[in-house]
């Protein structure tokens, strides 16, 4: 018999511990944050929307803006990205459903977006006849509200019933609101699910799978829904049925369904790290069960009752060891796997589109684009069948599947604007259309060289400009790079949003001005596989940063510019890539310009969605693995007596995943060393740092003015 007063003492005690325990963690805690307070004078900076900290960026805004924008070659500039970014004569990519080709597209008129659609035979012309599905500026005015729009998903296969999400500003979060495309209207007292950074899915026309703040700390540490429940039409949201959750040091758990001839199965994905994914299968309210992958495999699709993953380490399973790169589909029933196409050493899968009855694939070798169809035999054996695609440029698999085997699949080069082409089930290639030419590229050239890196690893990248400039040497140039997170930085003509370093942008507001543009293929990314990436993970991020200077002193060797006329360019991951140059390097470049940067690595994990980056970079927290990041963390690295050249930082307020704080820290500590910079902070635009194509224009404009003026020499 239990004694309950003892019973009372004991759960007194316990309680009394508990409290002693939490009230140290929440001294110590204190006691952390007054430290870094102490040490960290610039940490007011944090508070995004604080009324003192936009004083600060909209003097930051005044002074910089005021430099830049009256240099009189500036007013060019920004006309010449507004003609590219609001040009009609883009290629409208979009995405094949039940019978349509859906678009959204920007222009001078159309500044927030229309969703549109028009038949596939109409596409297919070349000259496809639009139909408006949605406004987005048209919403906007209606409602008054700022509506940036994000994603879509729609029920296949009749691509119907949608979800559609809205963000206030750009951010990455949104509300999601249930819209019909045969109505073209928001359904009335349909779904709606409040902003945050939520993920849905249709399991049929009157339910959803659900991952978003229930509330009660349901968010992981990263920000994501760590919860999924399905969502019945007519009840409230709150009421929805528990299907699966994760823990909340996951990334997140992130809903997704495949609707196929069998019904509807749930393969809900739970992120444990930002690479590391388990995932749960089951069909209707049955309970999910794990599938037998290794934990770093992306899925992408389910074909014939077999989920296709793409395998990002090796996996032994059923006897059989599958290598790292290998696509392979699992048989949900049997339980046993395929080998569908394994990538050599020089190869890397980009790209995997699951139609009716096979599968495309869009690849890498040495860089260089490709394409292949497999098909299933009988048997289990797949075969590959090539898309013969023109060479040495960049193929992109546009859409494939939503219930057909054609595909859409685009080529471009930085000197080639971008054609596309439509593939049908027997691999006959056609072209529809192509974009014309947004500057003269005769006489513009684009090689691909190779530099050695500080551990003799061969790292390749492109240079393009005048052949004749590249004849003469010591030329302005600018080198790009990134280096992160399985994103490999190809030679592209235009991509939606446009960056400065694309073919189109370059060639018209730098190249043809003289100037010389170079992309780097460092490690981290994705170019030759998961192995380039996984060479520059935590521990080893040196290695990407030795990539990136192993270019740029060969540039130098090579003659094609020196330290003086050498500027460099990166944002997010690569805006840390600029940092680490900045500190290490300074003497290697005259220019730097530094976009929605990571800078301060020891409080990165704990500022917006930070923490979902640490299977990147590693924890800060954890001793052994700060000292490895220290050695690099710009924010902590910047000196007053370094001879840093004048920076250009831009973010946005509205960044809710890349904290404005890390530029604003880093700009507020360099000018209390004694270190001028410029510094641009647009107040919308969540993380791509523009709300509209005109902001992005503008932005660019003031990028390329930067460049200008500190590698071609101020105005006359």
């Amino acid at each position: 018999m239990v004694n309950k007063g003892a019973l009372f003492v004991i759960t007194l005690w316990s309680f009394h511990k508990m409290f002693k325990a939490i009230a140290g963690v929440a001294i110590a805690t204190v006691m952390m944050d007054a430290a870094i307070a102490q040490n960290d004078p610039y940490i007011w900076l944090e508070e995004v929307e604080g009324e003192q900290a936009l004083d600060w960026v909209r003097a930051q805004n005044d002074r910089s803006l005021n430099a830049l924008e009256s240099d009189p070659r500036f007013d060019a500039l920004h006309q010449e990205a507004l003609s590219v970014l609001t040009s009609n004569a883009r290629l409208p990519l979009g995405a094949i459903h039940h019978g349509h080709v859906y678009n959204f597209w920007q222009d001078e008129t159309q500044v927030r977006g229309v969703w549109r659609r028009s038949s596939t035979e109409s596409y297919r012309s070349g000259a496809p006849e639009w139909e408006t599905v949605l406004d987005i500026d048209a919403l906007a005015t209606s409602e008054g509200e700022n509506w940036i729009r994000g994603s879509t998903t729609c029920l296949s296969p009749a691509y119907e019933h949608c979800m559609v999400e809205l963000s206030y500003g750009g951010k990455d979060a949104g509300v999601w609101r249930e819209f019909n495309t045969r109505t073209k209207t928001f359904v009335e007292d349909g779904f709606f699910v409040p902003e945050a950074k939520s993920s849905v899915a249709w399991i049929d026309e009157n339910t959803l799978l659900v991952g978003t703040d229930w509330g009660d700390d349901a968010l992981t540490d990263s920000g994501y829904a760590r919860e999924l429940r399905i969502w019945r039409r007519g009840e409230a949201l709150s009421s929805a049925n528990f299907y699966y959750a994760g823990d909340k040091t996951d990334v997140g758990v992130f809903a997704q369904v495949e609707q196929t001839d069998d019904g509807a199965i749930i393969v809900a994905q739970r992120s444990t790290t930002f690479f590391e994914k388990e995932y749960y299968v089951g069909a209707g309210d049955e309970k999910a069960v794990k599938m037998p992958l290794p934990h770093n495999a992306d899925y992408q699709g389910i074909l014939g009752g077999r989920a296709v993953f793409l395998l990002r380490e090796v996996w032994s399973f059923g006897g059989e060891e599958y290598a790292q790169g290998a696509l392979v589909a699992y048989d949900l029933a049997a339980e046993n796997v395929e080998l569908i196409f394994q990538a050599n050493s020089a190869q890397s899968i980009e790209g995997v589109g699951v139609g009716k009855s096979n599968i495309v694939v869009q690849y890498l070798e040495d860089v260089s684009g490709k394409a292949a169809r497999f098909s299933r035999s009988r048997s289990g054996k797949w075969k590959l069948k090539e898309i013969r695609l023109p060479e040495n440029g960049v193929v992109e698999l546009v859409s494939a599947g939503g219930g057909t085997d054609g595909a859409l699949l685009s080529f471009e080069s930085m000197t080639a604007p971008d054609s596309l082409y439509y593939v049908t089930e027997k691999n006959k290639v056609s072209k529809i259309s192509e974009t014309s030419p947004f500057f003269d590229a005769t006489g513009i050239v684009v090689q691909q060289r190779f530099a050695t890196s500080a551990d003799g690893t061969k790292v390749p990248y492109f240079i393009m400009g005048r052949d004749s400039v590249l004849k003469q040497g010591n030329a302005p140039t600018i080198q790009y790079g990134y280096g992160g997170f399985l994103v490999p930085i190809l030679p592209v003509y235009y991509d939606d949003p446009a960056r400065p370093q694309n073919g189109a942008l370059a060639g018209l507001l730098w190249v043809k001005r003289g100037g010389v543009m170079v992309l780097s293929n460092i490690r981290g990314g994705s170019e030759y596989g998961p192995r380039w990436h996984e060479a520059a993970l935590k521990e080893s991020r040196q290695c990407s940063f030795d990539d990136f200077i192993a270019i740029s002193e060969d540039l130098i060797e090579t003659g094609v510019t020196s330290p003086e006329k050498l500027g460099i360019i990166g944002r997010s991951n690569g805006g840390l890539l600029m940092g680490a140059m900045l500190t290490q390097r300074p003497d290697l470049y005259a220019a730097i310009d530094i976009g929605v940067p990571l800078f301060d690595m020891k409080r990165y994990n704990k500022l917006l969605a930070g923490a979902s980056w640490m299977g990147e970079y590693g924890n800060p927290d954890i001793p052994e693995e700060w000292a490895y990041i220290s050695e690099y963390s710009p924010y902590q690295k910047l000196e007053a007596d370094a001879g840093y050249p004048k920076v250009l930082f831009y973010t946005s307020t509205k960044d809710d995943r890349v904290h404005p704080g890390h530029a604003r820290k880093a700009a507020a500590k360099l000018a209390d060393l004694g270190h001028d910079y410029y510094y641009y902070e647009n107040i919308e635009g969540g993380h791509g740092g523009t709300a509209n194509q005109e902001q992005l224009a503008h932005r660019t404009a003031l990028e390329y003015i930067y460049f200008v003026r500190q590698l071609m020499g101020e105005a006359e």
